[in-house]
């Protein structure tokens, strides 16, 4: 602790007097100053002990000591030593009655007491109190040195906290809450988690402080210090530590002894995922290639347990990010949430960018990273540009055919202009809306182009005999019943449909095309039946 006013009056060799303010003798003294003028306060930064004889103050004097007591209060300074057998054989009441009336501390300084004397106690109690502090400060570094090596970011957390009085935390890039410590604080950690997103966005180095009684912001009691960890463009993660109130020096050596620790372990953390993303494209590419066990065998503990399990294959792919940074493209983030995810639930996964700008993922079927493929997709892919297509539940065996449904989701996707199409969707509802491209309306067109400009010179219903008669599967009695018309009739348009296109209906290729056709040029609307057209033959 630094030097107090108390300390110095309990110092034996200086032998100072409490005269006034004996309530407030805790306050810490940051230095000594003597001066003799009549308004110091200009030359004073305040928590100075101020020494004085009274030269040039006239001391005697109740309202200038008024005056001169107020702006010393207004300054800041700790209080007031005043020696007597100087100019005044004692204290003067009216500095006294002005100390007592501001609540400014007030010692009296005996003759044989130098200022010196009380400037060097003070030096040398603020070096001594720097020097506990930095040598608490290398203590602790060990401390947490050692937690680190044995035990891990939990154990070091839990030492920082023990050794800031107060609790830490540690976020990953998306502010998620990996670690706590203590326990209870995981809660508390958990509040923050937007603001220590927010702030992993920005270059590693940076800090910010929320919560506390005279900070704004983050819904805390405490005073929450936030910092980001890594060296490189991006932040790896983010350290929280939450105190009473700002830390001391000795905190704020294993803060920073903290923080160098877990930036070392985030940047060994980046070195481990890219061997693992090496190992893990050999064993995507045995996949695929059909060569299953040696894939288990070389996948060992890392991703045997992902070949034990239906696992999904998922695709993504993002908009053009050549001109983006290392580690912030869209993909880059999907990785990272993915295997953060992962982490958390205990699940392996893996997670390979295939050369071709795409990002190849297996995950256990129904496992948090699988989830998280829709909600990233709903939350951030739209606005990120990224493309995913999801296969449904495979094995190792059926890997090949898995990575053609996530390719083949993956196309989709792109063609409906969403976020994420999982391949069982592809077999659900209607087969139009895949074909709702532009080259699909212009075949319809061209094709049912002559059947239009027939029925546009007034000469007849072409088209709309053609869908009813295809709509009731070459049904004359119940095709012409639907058109009003005697069947006779309908057998006419129908000769006049072949004509025209010089195609015959007797095809069930030609009749499924002029379906789709109708289909597609009616903006994907069914007929009231809502029929489907059934190869006669």
């Amino acid at each position: 602790m630094p030097p107090t006013l108390a300390s110095l009056v309990q110092h034996s060799a200086l032998k100072l007097t409490v005269r006034a303010g004996e309530d407030r003798l805790d306050l810490p003294v940051r230095w000594v100053h003597a001066s003799e003028l009549v308004d110091p306060v200009p030359y004073m930064e305040g928590g100075e002990l101020l020494l004085v004889t009274a030269t040039n103050l006239d001391a005697a004097d109740p309202d200038a000591m008024r005056r001169y007591v107020r702006r010393l209060v207004g300054a800041g300074i700790a209080g007031i030593g005043f020696a007597i057998g100087v100019h005044y054989d004692d204290v003067p009441d009216a500095l006294v009655e002005a100390a007592r009336s501001e609540g400014l501390p007030l010692l009296e300084v005996p003759r044989r007491t130098p200022f010196i004397a009380i400037g060097k106690a003070v030096s040398e109690a603020i070096a001594a109190d720097q020097y506990r502090a930095v040598t608490d400060g290398f203590e602790a570094q060990r401390d947490l040195t050692r937690a680190a090596l044995a035990e891990g970011p939990g154990e070091l957390l839990a030492r920082l906290a023990a050794h800031v009085d107060g609790w830490a935390a540690l976020y990953d890039p998306s502010g998620s809450v990996i670690a706590a410590e203590p326990p209870w604080a995981a809660r508390r950690a958990a509040r923050l988690g937007e603001a220590a997103a927010r702030l992993a966005q920005r270059r590693p180095h940076t800090s910010s402080v929320v919560g506390g009684p005279d900070v704004e912001g983050g819904g805390v009691d405490d005073r929450v210090e936030l910092q980001t960890l890594g060296s490189g463009r991006r932040a790896g993660g983010v350290l929280a530590v939450g105190t009473a109130g700002a830390p001391g020096t000795a905190a704020r050596y294993a803060v920073h002894s903290a923080i160098a620790l877990l930036t070392l372990t985030t940047e060994r953390s980046r070195s481990l995922r890219a061997a693992e993303q090496r190992l893990g494209a050999a064993v995507l590419r045995m996949l695929l290639s059909g060569q299953s066990e040696h894939a288990r065998t070389v996948a060992g503990d890392l991703y045997g347990a992902l070949l034990d399990a239906p696992f999904r294959l998922l695709i993504a792919e993002a908009e053009d990010t050549s001109g983006e940074p290392s580690g912030d493209s869209p993909l880059d983030l999907l990785a990272e949430a993915l295997e953060t995810a992962a982490t958390r639930a205990g699940e392996p996964v893996l997670v390979v960018p295939d050369g071709e700008g795409r990002l190849v993922v297996i995950a256990v079927d129904g496992g948090a990273a699988a989830a998280l493929c829709a909600g990233y997709a709903d939350r951030q892919a739209k606005e990120a540009g990224v493309v995913t297509g999801l296969s449904a539940p495979a094995g190792p065996i059926a890997t090949g055919t898995a990575y053609k449904q996530a390719e083949q989701a993956l196309s989709v996707a792109r063609r409906r202009g969403r976020a994420l199409v999982e391949h069982e969707d592809l077999a659900d509802g209607s087969l139009l809306p895949l074909l709702a491209d532009d080259a699909v309306r212009a075949f319809a067109d061209g094709m049912l182009r002559a059947l239009r400009e027939h029925d546009a010179k007034g000469r007849g219903d072409l088209v709309d005999s053609l869908r009813a008669w295809l709509s009731r599967h070459g049904q004359w009695d119940a095709a012409a019943a639907d058109l009003g018309v005697h069947r006779h009739t309908l057998r006419y348009r129908m000769r006049r449909v072949e004509e025209i296109l010089g195609r015959s209906l007797d095809d069930p290729d030609v009749r499924m095309e002029l379906w789709l056709a109708l289909k597609t040029t009616a903006g994907l609307s069914s007929p009231a039946s809502g029929a489907t057209p059934a190869p006669r033959g």
